[in-house]
């Protein structure tokens, strides 16, 4: 599951934890081969600033500069066993789609539709039906099928040099990483999590090697790799650490990765995105199995993620021959 929305069921007690990757498999394309054609205007990002997988594609559209073709809708931090909600809305009511909750654009073309309700998802906003939550082809083809739309400047997210080795250490960044910490946090028996932990550890290893002597994952300027790890680290310290028990070390021990991070968080087009009383308000209250008082901490500060980082003595520049986003409206 993209992101998990019965609320308080999450462990599998004896079992380690197995994400639903199953989606809504439909594309956008320039070709319209599903039946999706690019075409601004047409569509309808719904997120929310919780969630990590949402958060990705929050961040590529931002990058590349689709505003202005492809409108966005933010859900609430928290959701229900039901549905995602849009209770940031006056009258929690999506302006747009005209919905209280995500599920309904998923009934809409799926009746009875019997597996997650997730963000993120792109909805169809003249029949009001989903058309796809598949969240890594989503940003994917933000990148490659919707370059018309791209702003002036845009990034090169998927840089065809290193396309293939960027596959490989994506990869392993979402099974060991990304879904990582979850396999810690659900983990319903002893041996699962420890051996959930020791995989998330080895490969938060290998990327403080890695980023040492290379500023972005790939080189010089940020690809969709480094999208994708941002969004898991950002929540590190916050949720992470403490609530699904991946207290090796904070990210702010981690000497490497924790500039890596900041220099991320100061880059425009993805600190902006991130709120944090919304992460932890997500985490520390969905979760009720983990969190049963649903007490939701207060720190820690995150004005340390505004410090400085070092980072550009490595060289390189963020968005290579291009330049940063303006600021949002």
């Amino acid at each position: 599951m993209t992101s998990d929305t019965a609320k308080g069921s999450y462990v599998d007690p004896g079992k380690a934890f197995d994400r639903d990757m199953n989606y809504i498999p439909d594309r956008i394309t320039r070709d319209g081969r599903d039946g999706w054609p690019v075409q601004a205007g047409r569509y309808r990002l719904i997120v929310a600033r919780a969630c990590p997988w949402a958060n990705r594609s929050i961040i590529v559209r931002r990058l590349l500069g689709l505003e202005h073709a492809i409108s966005i809708g933010y859900c609430g931090p928290t959701h229900d066993a039901r549905s995602w909600t849009f209770d940031l809305d006056p009258g929690g009511v999506d302006p747009v789609l005209g919905i209280e909750r995500l599920q309904e654009a998923y009934f809409k073309r799926f009746p009875g539709y019997a597996r997650g309700i997730t963000v993120p998802a792109i909805v169809d906003v003249p029949t009001g039906e989903v058309v796809t939550n598949d969240f890594p082809w989503i940003t994917h083809d933000l990148a490659t099928e919707w370059t018309e739309f791209h702003r002036e400047g845009a990034p090169d997210l998927w840089p065809a040099g290193v396309r293939d080795e960027m596959a490989e250490v994506m990869q392993r960044i979402f099974t060991e990483v990304n879904n990582g910490v979850y396999r810690c946090g659900f983990a319903g028996s002893q041996e699962a999590y420890d051996a959930a932990y020791d995989r998330l550890f080895a490969a938060l290893d290998w990327l403080e090697e890695r980023l040492a002597t290379r500023r972005f994952l790939m080189g010089e300027t940020i690809t969709e790799a480094d999208v994708r790890l941002f969004t898991t680290l950002a929540r590190f310290d916050a949720v992470y650490h403490g609530h699904f028990k991946c207290n090796r070390q904070k990210l702010s021990e981690l000497p490497v990765l924790w500039a890596y991070a900041r220099d991320l968080f100061q880059t425009p087009g993805f600190g902006e995105t991130i709120d944090f009383g919304q992460i932890k308000r997500h985490y520390y209250v969905v979760h009720s199995d983990i969190n049963p008082t649903g007490i939701v901490p207060q720190g820690p500060d995150p004005d340390v993620w505004l410090t400085p980082h070092g980072r550009e003595a490595l060289g390189g520049h963020p968005f290579g021959n291009g330049t940063a986003p303006l600021p949002e409206r």
